[in-house]
């Protein structure tokens, strides 16, 4: 392809001629583009070597108004019978950006649609095409690459605003404070890039502090630094600097900016006293707590370490004083750390010495250290009276005589004045106290097993008052020490030997008891008296045990053998008891057989007999009570004749004075198990009440009987059978006609309810049920009669069935 271009280029085996883009622009019409062909041969003999065309790029403004621009035409060199469309592709006409460019398919003019920016799309690379109508191509893809050149329409921009430094005071001219950098969005490769600094206004804060130029910038590197001196914080606190950065060197489009330079602090003000007299007040007896506060002044900036004041007190030895700092105030604030006493030092005068918490810098004024002096009175006042040990030590013997020193000059005054003296806790009493002296001495004697005792130590309260009644407690530890107060006594005093088998074996254990306490108790000593000791020896186990054991085969009796046992004491102390000792015969468990011993001077044996009295006399009793039972027994059941039955028999009490008239208490036809004895009452007596209950039945009163639910309330009652038949064989029917009126009595409870009684007395003037006819022995009763009374006396009947 021959293509018409904006620069001329001359190759080795290849011509391409160009138009510039400068010349005069020409209407379509105007335009006629030469067709090259780069292949023709140029003489005989020559091979043609097919080459592409190189088209440099084409290079447009951005920004451009006349639209649409004409960019540059394409042809191509080949020979077609039949027409030539030209098509492009690429960013800028059917990718993103789109519809920037277009062809004429017909002439291959490439155009410009609308302006473009260069900051957005500095190139674009498209491919151009030649096709057949039938969209064959006709030539290879070429390759146009536009370029959009940049122009200044871009103004450089500061990255911060405002910009923010800090330089100390008194810096040196030349001295560094920041750098400020702006950018620029055209071509960094262009003049219209190129950035230029400048400072174009000063403000001082406070205003009008300085009016000098202290401050320059590089126009370059945007870099600021100092260029006088005079910097002084306590003068002026900060600095406003306005900026202006211009591209093109300094000649093209600007923008302002601000910069904030804040002027630090140095310690180049020590802090001075004001005043340096102070006069404070101590109470005595006193601490922690605060005695006053001195004031300084510092001229460096306020909450820094160049401000902030450390004081110190120069000559307290005592270590009586102390002194911080008030984070807020910077005052210096002085307490007493321990208690000023008026009797010893009435007066003190500190000096106190202040500097800051940093070092003081070398460009600071040479001041001397600020002191001031601090006179400190101390106040009297009255003072509590004090003992000289709390608590107070004692240590005695427990046996220690009534009326023993135990303890003097126990408290002192600090006033000098009178001190009273008396006991405040004291639970056994064991102490006295003299009121004016405070000597301690003993009441009575100290006792160990005491419950107010622990660990040997009791303790006790001593209680002091001076003469303008202030008062001191304190306690006192009495540690007693253990005294041989008691003797060690046998344990046990009874007991049994067996006769014969191992001598090593036989014998009688022995311990003591010993109610005081290590060491005056255990080990103890087992002996026997020599003139005692014939028959009888004893040996000793270990610390707290011996072995009786007799020397010689015994009689079986029981002996009186008398054992001293003494402890080891501080002097030791002994008593003799007299052990009770049964010779027995053993079985092969070594237990005392049944066989009775001697028990002469034994009060196991005497309790033995007493005991055997005892058992006797009981048995006795208790066969006699059976002897008068049987008898009576038997005396009841001559009277009943054989055949007569049990409720019919010949008695000397009317049946009528042995039953009872009550309400029913359920069961019913079924109930077997009350037998409905129930029904049987006195004819002579009233009917039954609700509450009624038989005699000794256990049946607890509950209250009030409920009420049939099957009939009416109130309604009048049958009447009941009053007349027991003449002859007792009629019994049955007498009990089925009462039987039948409280069944249908509305008035009573159901026969199946549970019945609720009440308590009629102690005793009861009818006899029992079994005292019924009950005169011989049941062999001689004939009980088949009982079957004939319906299923209320089946269970009875079952009872005394022979069979």
């Amino acid at each position: 392809m021959a293509v018409r271009m904006l620069m001329v280029c001359a190759l080795a085996t290849l011509v391409c001629r160009v138009w510039s883009s400068a010349e005069p622009r020409h209407s379509e019409k105007e335009l006629h583009p030469q067709v090259l062909h780069p292949w023709r041969s140029r003489g005989k003999g020559l091979v043609r070597v097919k080459r592409d065309w190189i088209i440099p790029p084409i290079r447009v403004s951005e920004n451009s108004k006349q639209i649409p621009e004409t960019l540059v035409q394409i042809k191509s060199d080949k020979i077609f019978t039949g027409e030539v469309i030209y098509k492009l592709e690429g960013p800028g006409v059917d990718q993103e950006p789109k519809n920037l460019f277009e062809i004429d398919d017909k002439t291959g003019v490439i155009r410009s649609k609308r302006p473009l920016d260069r900051e957005k799309y500095s190139s674009f690379s498209l491919k151009a095409f030649a096709l057949s109508p039938s969209g064959e191509r006709l030539e290879n893809p070429t390759t146009i690459k536009i370029v959009v050149l940049d122009q200044n329409d871009n103004r450089p921009v500061f990255l911060h605003s405002p910009f923010v430094g800090t330089v100390s005071e008194f810096s040196v001219p030349g001295t560094s404070v920041m750098t400020v950098t702006a950018i620029d969005a055209d071509d960094p490769v262009t003049e219209n890039a190129v950035l230029s600094y400048s400072i174009i206004g000063q403000e001082s804060i406070p205003p009008n502090a300085i009016t000098k130029i202290m401050f320059g910038i590089n126009n370059e590197t945007g870099a600021i630094y100092t260029r006088d001196v005079g910097l002084d914080r306590e003068v002026v606190k900060e600095f406003k600097l306005k900026l202006q950065v211009a591209d093109m060197g300094g000649m093209g489009l600007t923008s302002e900016g601000v910069a904030i330079i804040h002027v630090s602090d140095i310690n180049n003000h020590a802090p001075q006293f004001s005043p340096d007299l102070y006069s404070m007040t101590a109470v005595e007896n006193r601490n922690n707590y605060e005695l006053g506060r001195v004031n300084v002044t510092d001229r460096d900036d306020t909450g820094t370490g160049n401000w902030e004041a450390r004081y110190s007190i120069g000559n307290d030895h005592g270590g009586n004083f102390a002194v911080h700092t008030d984070p807020i105030t910077n005052q210096g604030v002085l307490t007493v750390v321990k208690p000023l006493d008026y009797e010893a030092q009435s007066k003190y005068h500190l000096f106190l010495e202040v500097e800051n918490l940093n070092p003081l810098s070398s460009k600071a004024s040479r001041l001397t250290s600020s002191i001031a002096t601090v006179t400190v009175t101390v106040v009297n006042e009255n003072e509590a009276p004090r003992f000289r040990e709390d608590p107070i030590q004692i240590e005695v013997p427990e046996s220690v005589q009534p009326g023993t020193l135990l303890k003097s000059n126990i408290a002192f005054d600090p006033d000098n004045s009178d001190l009273r003296y008396e006991i405040s806790r004291d639970p056994e009493s064991w102490l006295d106290i003299n009121r004016d002296t405070g000597d301690i001495t003993a009441k009575r004697k100290f006792n160990m097993r005491s419950p107010h005792v622990k660990n040997s130590i009791y303790t006790a309260a001593v209680k002091v008052t001076d003469a303008g009644g202030v008062s001191a407690v304190a306690t006192v530890a009495i540690a007693l020490k253990e005294t041989n107060d008691f003797p060690p006594q046998v344990f046990p005093l009874t007991g049994f030997v067996c006769r014969g088998g191992s001598r090593s074996r036989n014998g009688l254990l022995l311990t003591a008891v010993d109610e005081d306490l290590p060491p005056q108790a255990a080990p103890f000593l087992f002996q026997i008296p020599d003139d005692l000791s014939a028959n009888w020896t004893i040996t000793q186990v270990n610390d707290t045990h011996a072995m009786l054991q007799p020397l010689v085969d015994l009689e079986v009796r029981d002996y009186a053998v008398t054992v001293l046992v003494s402890d080891s004491g501080s002097p030791a102390l002994s008593a003799e008891a007299q052990v009770n000792v049964t010779v027995c015969l053993c079985d092969s468990f070594r237990d005392c057989k049944s066989e009775a011993g001697a028990i002469l001077g034994s009060s196991v044996g005497i309790n033995f007999i007493a005991l055997i009295i005892i058992v006797a006399s009981a048995a006795l009793l208790l066969l006699l009570l059976l002897l008068a039972v049987a008898l009576t027994a038997c005396g009841r059941r001559h009277h009943i004749k054989k055949g007569t039955g049990l409720l019919i028999g010949e008695s000397e009490d009317d049946i009528r004075d042995n039953v009872f008239n009550y309400d029913e208490q359920g069961g019913g036809e079924e109930d077997e198990n009350a037998f409905n004895i129930d029904l049987l009452w006195n004819p002579h007596d009233a009917p039954p009440t609700q509450g009624s209950f038989y005699p000794g039945s256990g049946i607890p009163p509950r209250g009030k009987q409920p009420l049939r639910k099957d009939a009416p309330h109130k309604l009048p009652s049958p009447t009941y059978p009053r007349r027991p038949p003449a002859d007792p064989t009629d019994i049955e029917d007498y009990i089925n006609d009462g039987l039948e009126a409280a069944d249908h009595d509305p008035n009573v409870p159901p026969y199946d309810t549970a019945l609720i009684y009440d308590y009629e007395g102690d005793g009861s003037l009818a006899g029992s049920l079994s005292s019924i006819a009950s005169g011989s022995s049941d062999g001689d009763q004939d009980y088949d009669y009982l079957n004939d009374w319906g299923p209320r006396f089946k269970k009875l009947a079952n009872m005394y069935d022979p069979r």
